[in-house]
């Protein structure tokens, strides 16, 4: 047996290397975080790790060296990217996930679309996008190359979309190769049989849009502002009697202690003094104040 390891970045860059990899027919297996195999190859990904072996090594074994290997990667999840293709006609082992142009270049030269450089370099991958690629095709329906590519923010997305737009040639436009944005995600179905199998392959695209809207609210569970009031002017009672109160037990104190103990606590000949403005000839004494 023959067995490669390859460490990346992080998890991102292993599925980019992972599906750059796998053949068309590659049948998914339950490996690692995601696997595919034939009669020649096992790929198996593992956090940042992509393994690598011939097709005569028994589940089991492979089973143990994910094990052995995954105290030493970092295990994240992938990327959600990979969720939105749809799984009626996708041609097993044609899954390609770009992280920048050179590889989606590459991608859509094996999936035989050559005449997609100008596609690569609008696409905005400066601007942090990523794209996911793979073909389908239906017996009696259609076929075609579906494109997603996703951006941080659905404005980069509404930004980039002219710019895609432009250099799709009107030949393509008219056979049904069409942009279509919904939220951050571009879909672009290219050199598809039919514009009406484009649309439906757009629309099967797993992707969807939730918005959360965080403003303050009231709960019928929630005491009236009556209530609240009440307790708020009965609360700072509260506190100003218990100021008033500790106030005179403070000078009851302090007043008990001068009478009983004159001189010798509060106000002590040596510690006495007074600050003098000299606004006039006569010097204030501090003995008058005590």
């Amino acid at each position: 047996m023959e067995v490669r390891l390859a460490q990346y970045n992080d998890p991102s860059s292993a599925y980019e290397v992972f599906t750059g990899l796998l053949r068309s027919g590659m049948m998914p297996a339950k490996l690692g975080q995601v696997a595919a195999f034939d009669k020649d190859m096992v790929l198996i990904q593992e956090g940042t790790f992509v393994l690598r072996s011939t097709a005569n090594v028994s589940q089991d074994d492979l089973g143990a060296l994910v094990k052995a290997v995954d105290p030493q990667t970092e295990r994240s999840p992938l990327p959600p990217l990979r969720t939105y293709l749809p799984m009626p006609g996708r041609v097993v082992g044609t899954e390609r996930y770009a992280l920048g142009p050179e590889a989606l270049q590459v991608a859509l030269h094996g999936l035989g679309e050559t005449d997609s450089e100008g596609l690569v370099q609008a696409a905005g991958f400066s601007s942090g996008a990523e794209a996911m690629v793979a073909r389908y095709s239906l017996p009696g329906k259609g076929n075609g190359v579906l494109l997603l590519i996703d951006y941080p923010t659905p404005q980069l997305a509404e930004q980039h979309i002219h710019h895609l737009d432009e250099i799709i040639p009107a030949a393509a436009k008219q056979a049904g190769t069409e942009i279509e944005r919904k939220g951050s995600l571009l879909k672009i179905v290219l050199a598809p049989s039919s514009a009406e199998y484009a649309k439906n392959l757009r629309d099967a695209v797993g992707y969807e849009t939730q918005v959360t809207w965080n403003e303050a609210s009231q709960a019928a569970t929630d005491p009236p502002i009556t209530s609240i009031m009440v307790k708020i002017f009965i609360g700072t009672g509260v506190f100003m009697v218990a100021a008033v109160v500790l106030g005179i037990a403070f000078g009851g104190v302090r007043v008990i202690t001068k009478r009983f103990f004159p001189g010798k606590v509060f106000d002590r000949r040596n510690q006495m003094e007074v600050l003098q403005l000299g606004l006039s000839g006569k010097r204030i004494d501090p003995s008058d104040f005590y």
